[in-house]
């Protein structure tokens, strides 16, 4: 039956029928995934069309995912991340969601505690087993939505559970009716999907859902899982690895709305972020991260990362306040002890700091001939120059005109060709040929201050 689209003004045939495919034996596919070569990446010229919703937003899974691969939060850690998000996300909820463990007394008394302080963003929602069971769990909590793991993919259906795909989307859908009868919103975590039969079994299961949420008039979402890291977003490339022809898929086969799909990525193979975005672009509502990435293997998608890409989409940050940004950043390193990566965007200590000499002279004359946004304005974090035998005479100039301003009080200004920086350069220089290899210390530098260019000191108020 042909139905006129009012989404992309186009006639189109309203429904596709996707039966299960019930097989005998799992779909691997092998001429993709060859476990002894690097995955690859076959096309087959399809090209979908963008859609993008009207509404986007962002889903935190540090508290379940990302503790996974971490040390465990403290309760008090907890309670001081979900606290950052809220800050982050701002007062429209930029970062929706966040979910959390409900196992121990420990996850419990953390999800009380962030209750507590009553914030409309990010919802509590909890992360269960496929069992009945658990949902005592979800509504002991006072949570009104849970996600629940219903893997997709053969690797998973027959060598993990031992099922076949009939047997496995029967369980999935009797937890799914489980948790309506509970009154609760499932949250169905389609695990490698990346790897998954997207027609054989994927968009069936996605039909079945749809016809129990309208049957109960209570929301069905579905996270997809790019559980390995091996979605791509080229146009054209096959299945089930085109994370544009998933959500094309789910939109436009399935019929699930927008606003029920989320995306959920790992970093496999560097390209998570882009994925995610990707999703946005077409048909995905909610992309789902942890903070700095924390993980399994290479971790999940940035918080911050999707942050950036939301504030670059939309052309407005719609309320969040990205300088909370380096405030988590500064939390993992003095509360949390966690070493973060120093080139990592927008939170590394060396993510705004050049060494090279070429770059600070052109910081000198103006930032934003090596800077492509105001760190210090978005997030609070001044352009830096570090000290070693690269740094040059503009790198040296630099680095006394942005810090001894904070450190003595001065306002005293150099150029790079005067005779003072030239003497300090020289020394500098002298340093590193006798087999120096780390960067100056502040220390260091502030005693070269004092016998160079001691009008800095006399300034001192």
């Amino acid at each position: 039956m042909l139905k006129f689209n009012k989404k992309n003004n186009k006639l189109e045939f309203e429904s596709y029928v996707f039966n299960l495919q019930d097989v005998k034996e799992p779909n691997l596919f092998r001429e993709t995934f060859q476990y002894n070569e690097v995955p690859k990446i076959p096309f087959n010229g399809e090209v979908v069309p963008m859609t993008t919703p009207s509404e986007i937003w962002i889903t935190d899974t540090s508290f379940r995912d990302g503790q996974q691969a971490f040390n465990p939060f403290s309760v008090k850690q907890i309670v001081d991340i979900y606290t950052f998000l809220h800050k982050l996300g701002g007062p429209k909820g930029v970062i929706r969601q966040s979910e959390f463990f409900l196992y121990s007394d420990k996850d419990k008394e953390a999800v009380r505690k962030c209750q507590e302080l009553g914030f409309d963003f990010p919802q509590i929602t909890a992360w269960i087993r496929a069992t009945k069971a658990d949902f005592k769990l979800v509504k002991e909590m006072g949570l009104k939505e849970t996600g629940i793991l219903t893997s997709a993919s053969d690797y998973h259906i027959f060598l993990k559970l031992k099922k076949t795909r009939k047997e496995a989307m029967e369980m999935y859908l009797d937890i799914v009716k489980a948790a309506l009868e509970a009154g609760i919103i499932p949250r169905c975590h389609l695990e490698d999907i990346t790897r998954a039969d997207f027609y054989g079994f994927v968009v069936p299961f996605a039909v079945e859902l749809m016809k129990l949420s309208k049957e109960s008039g209570i929301p069905i979402k579905l996270r997809a899982c790019d559980t390995l890291g091996l979605g791509v977003s080229y146009p054209g490339a096959s299945m089930p690895r085109n994370v544009n022809g998933i959500m094309h898929g789910f939109i436009h086969y399935a019929g699930v709305p927008s606003e029920y799909l989320e995306w959920h990525a790992h970093n496999d193979f560097y390209r998570g972020l882009t994925n995610s975005t990707s999703c946005w672009l077409y048909g995905c509502c909610a992309i789902n991260g942890t903070v700095l990435g924390i993980g399994e293997r290479t971790g999940n998608i940035p918080l911050e990362a999707l942050a950036m890409e939301y504030a670059a989409f939309r052309g407005t940050s719609d309320g969040m306040d990205l300088s909370v940004i380096t405030d988590i950043a500064d939390y993992f390193r003095k509360e949390i002890h966690f070493d973060i990566p120093k080139n990592q965007p927008f939170v590394g200590a060396h993510c705004n700091m050049t060494k090279a000499g070429i770059h600070a002279d052109g910081l000198l004359k103006e930032p934003e001939i090596y800077s492509s946004f105001d760190t210090q304005a978005i997030l609070k974090r001044p352009l830096e120059v570090e000290i070693t035998d690269r740094a040059g005479l503009a790198g040296i100039a630099y680095w006394y005109n942005s810090n001894l301003e904070k450190l003595v009080n001065s306002d005293t200004k150099l150029d790079k060709n005067d005779a003072a920086v030239i003497a300090i350069k020289e020394e500098v220089d002298a340093i590193f040929q006798h087999g120096r290899v780390s960067a100056m210390s502040e220390e260091e530098l502030l005693s070269l201050a004092k016998r160079y260019i001691p009008q800095f000191l006399q300034d001192k108020k």
